[in-house]
């Protein structure tokens, strides 16, 4: 399954052990190298500078309710995996960047991304078009075959711009595993339980 990443943020992170929410995504960390997330910067009651990441190799289950992971101990510091530090240090984010094709043709800029539910690979790129071509195409869905280069500044893909699908629709994620929160837990609100379809509504 597909999430957006303006989805991923804000997401609770559950505890099994702590049978709750313990903090919440404030940012994927994205290797720029092969477009998977590494990682996700973290904000909560417990989090400090010391244990502010969540490598996503300690995500046990993920669905609409949140992330799982088994205790506060998988939480770590941007400096305890030197691959993840590696990557902090770029200081790369996808939103924002231009995307433009081998040619040089400007297609807009990047305003979100998706990415697969179980390794958090990003498969597609959501590109706002520029104010004269928006009327056309408000967006383009450009999937990461396309993609022939990423800078620091931009995104290059391919010259085909006809391949690109165009304002494709966007798709619930509906879980398919069996989450220990899917009950009500003490400490777990339950404003944190409504479906992604109430939050469209």
């Amino acid at each position: 399954m597909l999430v957006y990443n303006s989805r991923l943020v804000g997401t609770p992170v559950l505890s099994v052990q702590a049978s709750g929410p313990i903090a919440e995504v404030t940012e994927p960390i994205v290797n720029p190298d092969n477009l998977k997330i590494l990682a996700f910067k973290l904000t909560g009651p417990i989090v400090n500078a010391t244990n502010n990441i969540l490598d996503v190799k300690s995500i046990r289950e993920y669905s609409h309710l949140g992330m799982v992971i088994d205790d506060n101990d998988e939480l770590i510091g941007p400096s305890d995996v030197v691959k993840i530090q590696k990557v902090l240090d770029l200081n790369f984010s996808l939103i924002g960047l231009k995307v433009e094709t081998r040619k040089g043709t400007k297609l807009g800029t990047i305003i979100d991304f998706t990415a697969t539910s179980d390794d958090f690979t990003i498969q597609q790129i959501i590109v706002k078009r520029p104010l004269v071509k928006s009327f056309i195409d408000p967006e383009l869905i450009i999937h990461r075959r396309e993609i022939v280069e990423i800078t620091d500044y931009k995104v290059i893909v391919k010259d085909e711009e006809k391949t690109i699908k165009a304002r494709a629709s966007k798709e619930d994620f509906v879980p398919n595993f069996v989450n220990p929160f899917r009950t009500h837990e003490p400490g777990f609100a339950p404003a944190d339980t409504k479906t992604l379809a109430d939050e469209d509504n």
